[in-house]
């Protein structure tokens, strides 16, 4: 039998453990969202008042999937939609005034895990690894 890679395989592994360990780090500076849920938020904090669409571009979820975690953002109070002004069917997205505050804790907990996500690695390493993944997202974007 051939050797098998694995790269998908520890890929898998380093989400799952990455994902336990920043909802714990979440939970411990009080943030009441989870990394899905900060996904979505991140460009919000970047640039408020988006449309779905973008949004949708901006975090590659698709429009259903992201709908229903929007109803789970709106019905926990951090954020808001609103019918554009130029456009009535065109629904935009806003951050309330408790996702805005939490945008200096969320960023804090993800300076923190860059930072164990790189720890011991070298910056041209972290450059190599990073084109790597590059690599690997653009093979499986055009197969989409």
């Amino acid at each position: 039998m051939k050797h098998q890679r694995k790269g998908g395989y520890l890929i898998s592994k380093i989400h799952q453990l990455s994902n336990r360990i920043f909802t714990k780090l979440l939970a411990d500076h009080e943030i009441d969202i989870n990394s899905a849920q900060g996904r979505i938020l991140f460009p919000l904090w970047r640039k408020d008042g988006i449309s779905i669409a973008e949004l949708s571009q901006k975090t590659a979820l698709g429009k259903s999937t992201l709908t229903s975690m929007l109803d789970r953002l709106d019905e926990s109070g951090h954020i808001k939609r609103v019918h554009s002004e130029d456009d009535r069917r065109k629904i935009l997205i806003f951050l309330t005034e408790k996702s805005k505050d939490l945008s200096n804790k969320y960023l804090t907990v993800s300076q923190d895990m860059t930072k164990l996500f790189y720890q011991d690695f070298s910056s041209e390493e972290i450059d190599q690894f990073e084109g790597y993944l590059e690599r690997l997202l653009n093979n499986l974007q055009k197969e989409k």
